[in-house]
């Protein structure tokens, strides 16, 4: 058998209906902890939907985890350290080592403020993949 778990999401109007969290008391409407659900070893995933006006509502920062939030639909506002920045259907962020965060759906936002937070914790990714094996000659399956 492949080394491969499939989840379903749901179409982005749905993530609203997720539910969960890290931890039980920390649970909350719009957020589905993905790497909970499939066995990941390096990467753990987030999917999370605000309404408008709703905001995360604490910030945080991590000593070891780096994320990467990409924003799928909605307009919101992320607070990065003393910082805030704009985001909407396109925007990623990239977010160090220590620097704390918070976020929030804008209230004339059109639609729920949607976005992954992708995290890993782990050594150096090589620019290039560099344990890549191609098959040039293996067919499309379709």
């Amino acid at each position: 058998m492949s080394d491969y778990q499939v989840t379903e999401l749901g179409a982005l109007d749905e993530w609203r209906t997720h539910y969960g969290g890290f931890v039980p008391d920390r649970s909350r409407e719009g957020r589905r902890v993905v790497d909970h659900e499939l066995p990941m070893q390096f990467i753990g995933m987030t999917a999370n939907a605000l309404v408008p006006g709703e905001e995360a509502g604490y910030w945080h920062s991590h000593d070891s985890d780096e994320e990467l939030y990409v924003f799928l639909a909605g307009q919101g506002q992320m607070g990065l350290d003393d910082e805030v920045v704009d985001v909407q259907a396109g925007t990623c962020i990239r977010v160090g080592q220590g620097v704390m965060r918070t976020w929030r759906c804008l209230p004339d936002s059109a639609t729920e403020l949607r976005w992954l937070c992708i995290r890993g914790d782990g050594g150096a990714l090589p620019r290039l993949p560099d344990d890549a094996i191609r098959d040039e000659d293996r067919p499309s399956p379709w």
